[in-house]
């Protein structure tokens, strides 16, 4: 390919909303373009790198056994009502010309396990994995740094069907294998961390996730036991003795016109966030729960409705708290709190003489105690875990922050029983087929690369999903011996299996420079004043120096030396 015949648009400067260091690369480098938040183009390098990234990922599935198949990006509701999941919030909705009801697919389990349950009759039938590369759509609320959080987005997604819990133990495991592989191949090194399943759900499932101060989600990890978590999973451990009352003052009603935050709250009263316990009003199925966390601490939903053995849990609207408590949003406690189950974080234990909302607009409590000014049902674990916390594995856990570039999930019979997705067993008895689904976000992967490999200079693409591997640059096209070594030397690359670019635009030499290291060719070899002298320069992208090679063995030498580049990721 020739430099002067293909797109390369480059910019010097990012526009301003790029705040990730991989996003305004992207733009920069000509790899990507935004037509609207959270929606984009991919130019001719950008497509070049997802469509290595997906070769790979196509390879190590292959590789597992898994079959690729393609489904349609049009779900009919019908099939999105079976399970439950069409009220997810970030579905995209359209009709036909008959008003018959679509969603543009997000994700496809729906749509494979009818695929499945129109076939699979018997155990003989099974194991089954398929996979698909498809664009997905997501109506992402508040869509961000590029193609990490966007609204339309190429993803791998695989579907596993087994007839026993061994199989599908054995089938996550390969997939988990087949994960790491992918990741390794792409130059990433990723920390597997338990997660939430949200929308998705099932039982176990793990997120495989690319360590960088740029992440947007929250890990904890213990690095003496090796537990790691996404915060919104992480379990906390650690034990807490039951603070003594005796001695606290009786609780006491005091005045707090217009502080309804903990920040407002805590200056007005002079305490500090750790002395004043918040109450949160959730629904939790039928019942109504009040769940009390320190002042400085988040309340977790996700395990909050774990513990309460719920799918999930909603917070109660400004009217039902005012008929719950008797107050506005902001003045709720759980002192003389009437039909709701009061639950609290595993620290109220250890808490005693704290703050509480009085169930009275402008008024709080203080010097209460648990125990003796009110009843709590149990104590859980129910916070955001943060850095410093106890483990679980008896360490302390450090919070880093991480990109998700993958996801793998045990549905169990999640989709299979509500679609009537079942098989014979040996014995003659109809068991609904046990599922696994599996995803890898193909362009957040490259962004990903991009975050964590590059240099002030632009990125830093491994071999194995460079747009190119190698750029051949032409210092001066008007010199016949410099423009007919470039033609040599890029001929014979090509000859030789090499991805290569030439670069034979009409621009100064010090532009193609800047933009073979904006781009991040891993090599460039460079035609210029030493051919007169029978040499051309050779630079590895990762590397400060160059390096000169003979003009007559330089195809072969630079060949063999992609070739090794090459064996590094395969």
């Amino acid at each position: 390919m020739r430099a002067s015949r293909f797109y390369l648009p480059t910019l010097r400067e990012a526009p301003a909303e790029a705040e990730l260091v991989s996003h305004r690369l992207l733009l920069r480098g000509g790899f990507i373009r935004k037509l609207s938040a959270g929606v984009y183009s991919y130019l001719p390098l950008g497509l070049r790198v997802l469509n290595k990234v997906a070769d790979i990922v196509r390879e190590e599935a292959n590789r597992i056994g898994a079959v690729e198949l393609l489904m349609p990006a049009l779900v009919p509701f019908d099939l999105l009502k079976e399970t439950g999941r069409d009220a997810v919030e970030v579905l995209y909705q359209t009709s036909d010309r008959t008003d018959r009801q679509f969603a543009l697919g997000f994700t496809h389990e729906e749509v494979i396990t009818d695929i499945v349950r129109s076939s699979v009759q018997s155990y003989r039938d099974l194991p089954l994995c398929m996979y698909q590369i498809q664009t997905k759509f997501r109506d992402e609320p508040r869509p961000r740094a590029g193609l990490i959080r966007a609204k339309e987005f190429e993803m791998f997604d695989a579907y596993s069907f087994d007839a026993e819990d061994e199989a599908v133990d054995r089938i996550y495991k390969a997939m988990w294998k087949a994960y790491e592989r992918m990741f390794e191949r792409v130059g990433l090194e990723t920390l597997v961390c338990e997660a939430e399943a949200g929308d998705i759900g099932g039982s176990d499932n793990h997120e495989f996730m690319v360590v960088t101060p740029g992440g947007e989600d929250r890990v904890l990890l213990d690095e003496q036991s090796g537990v790691a978590a996404n915060a919104e999973r992480c379990d906390i451990g650690g034990s807490y003795e039951t603070a003594a009352c005796e001695g606290v003052p009786p609780a006491e009603r005091v005045q707090t016109p217009g502080k309804r935050t903990v920040e407002e709250v805590t200056e007005f009263l002079n305490v500090s966030a750790d002395r004043l316990v918040k109450t949160l009003l959730v629904r939790a199925g039928e019942e109504r729960v009040a769940a009390l966390v320190r002042g400085d601490r988040d309340l977790n939903p996700y395990k909050l409705a774990r513990r309460l053995g719920v799918p999930k849990v909603e917070m109660l609207g400004a009217a039902e708290v005012q008929s719950v408590t008797g107050a506005d949003v902001g003045f709720a406690g759980p002192v003389g709190l009437s039909g709701v189950r009061i639950v609290a974080d595993q620290e109220i234990v250890a808490m005693a003489g704290f703050v509480v909302g009085a169930n009275e607009d402008d008024a709080h409590l203080i010097n209460v105690c648990h125990g003796r000014d009110f009843e709590v049902a149990e104590f859980m674990d129910i916070r955001i875990a943060q850095d410093g916390d106890p483990s679980p594995g008896g360490g302390v856990f450090r919070e880093v922050r991480g990109i998700e570039v993958g996801h793998i999930f045990k549905l169990g019979t999640r989709y299979s029983e509500p679609m009537g997705a079942v098989f014979t067993d040996e014995s003659g008895g109809e068991r609904p087929i046990l599922m696994g689904c599996y995803g890898l976000g193909i362009g957040r992967t490259m962004q990903a690369v991009a975050e964590v490999s590059n240099d002030d200079s632009g990125i830093i693409w491994p071999i194995s999903i460079a747009p190119f591997e190698v750029v051949v640059v032409s210092v001066n096209p008007e010199d016949d011996a410099q423009r007919a070594a470039a033609e040599r030397v890029y001929e014979g690359l090509v000859a030789e299996g090499v991805d290569a670019l030439l670069d034979d635009r009409d621009e100064r030499a010090g532009v193609k420079f800047k933009d073979a290291d904006l781009i991040g060719y891993p090599l460039r070899v460079v035609c210029g004043r030493t051919v007169a002298d029978g040499l051309v320069e050779v630079k590895w992208r990762r590397e400060a120096d160059a390096r000169t090679v003979q003009l007559e063995s330089a195809v072969a030498t630079i060949a063999q030396q992609v070739r090794d580049e090459r064996a590094r990721y395969a």
